[in-house]
């Protein structure tokens, strides 16, 4: 066999691989989504109770409001659960390429998914949530209109402050994830960070209320997350390079005569 058919035979085996691991994370999200549905209806009554959404009466201009209300519920659930299922899988469709020591320390970073998920969920909802909705009321108040709300409306503009946040607090984790197989590293990561500090400003301004305070207090921790990455990267980087120098150098021992 040729070596072009090897290495056809070897991508058409990766995507084979990368394929079925996807179908896995289809049918995780899809049960997580039925099992979303039974938390949705407590998940909803809870933020409905809770301020500023106990002070509104809010209105249904759809059929669909309340399948709609349930699906975004559910989806919330099922992405929380899923993402940890996710890195599972990434890290097992790399995991023949990586060193025993580099698979034992990337599998350790998994269940901090679901855990730094939940806590950009409880940073939207519990702080930047509530600035949003006070910086539209006083708005809404100064323009003397009176404050009528579809249920979809209000928790659209929630779900658009939770989600992103959520997302945005896997940075140091997928930092780490990354620098663990090598693909990132710290010197990389800050030739990059003029870039990443645009981004994560233009992303901080989308998310929070059009008003400086409101901008700072949201774009400080995102960039104070970058830079927390890129700590943990040096660290992790600094192991992997003492580790290499090891081997090496064992291998020379073992090995003087390849060495000229």
């Amino acid at each position: 066999m040729s070596q072009d058919t090897e290495q056809q035979l070897s991508v058409i085996e990766h995507i084979t691989e990368l394929r079925r691991r996807i179908m896995y994370i289809v049918a995780v999200l899809v049960a997580g989504l039925i099992g979303g549905f039974f938390l949705a209806e407590p998940l909803f009554q809870y933020v409905i109770s809770r301020p500023p959404a106990d002070t509104y009466t809010f209105k249904s201009f759809s059929p669909w409001d309340g399948v709609g209300i349930y699906m975004k519920f559910a989806f919330l659930v099922a992405l929380s659960l899923t993402l940890p299922f996710i890195m599972y899988q990434l890290w097992a469709f790399v995991c023949p390429g990586l060193r025993e020591h580099e698979r034992k320390a990337t599998l350790k970073y998994i269940p901090f998914v679901f855990v730094l998920f939940i806590a950009g969920m409880c940073f939207a909802y519990y702080i930047v949530a509530p600035m949003a909705f006070q910086f539209t009321a006083n708005v809404n108040q100064q323009l003397g209109l009176q404050e009528l709300y579809g249920i979809t409306h209000y928790l659209t503009f929630l779900f658009n402050l939770v989600l992103p946040m959520a997302l945005l607090f896997e940075l140091p984790l997928v930092i780490m994830f990354l620098t663990a197989i090598r693909i990132l590293n710290p010197l990389r990561l800050r030739k990059m960070r003029r870039f990443a500090y645009f981004g994560l400003v233009l992303i901080g301004v989308s998310i929070s209320p059009p008003d400086f305070i409101s901008d700072f207090l949201i774009t400080i921790p995102l960039i104070l997350l970058y830079e927390f990455s890129v700590l943990l990267s040096s660290f992790i980087y600094r192991n992997q390079l003492a580790r290499d120098k090891a081997w090496e150098e064992e291998f020379e021992a073992g090995h003087p005569h390849s060495v000229s």
